[in-house]
C-alpha cells in the first residue's frame, strides 16, 4: 500500500515526512524532541525550535524520510 508523505509548513519552511522510507532510527525524536514528537499528533511541530535547528536535524536523517524546502517569499 502506498502512503503519501506528510507535509508540515510554517512561513519559512515546508517539511515532508515519508513514512514508507523511514527506518525508525528515532534520531530526530531523540535529538530534537520539541519538534519531532513521538506520541503527539501532529507529530511534527515546526514551532518547537528555530528553522535552522529543524533544517540541521533533517539533514541528519539516516533514511532521507525527512526532507525540507524553503518557502519562497513573495515580493510586494
Amino acid at each position: 500500500m502506498k502512503t503519501n508523505p506528510n507535509v508540515f509548513s510554517n512561513n519559512d519552511i515546508t517539511v515532508t515526512y515519508n513514512p514508507c522510507q523511514c527506518i525508525n532510527a528515532e534520531r530526530c525524536a531523540k535529538e530534537l524532541s520539541n519538534v519531532f514528537r513521538q506520541s503527539v499528533i501532529p507529530w511534527i511541530d515546526l514551532d518547537g525550535a528555530s528553522n535552522n535547528q529543524i533544517i540541521n536535524q533533517i539533514k541528519k536523517c539516516p533514511s532521507g524520510a525527512l526532507k525540507f524546502h524553503l518557502n519562497k517569499k513573495e515580493v510586494a
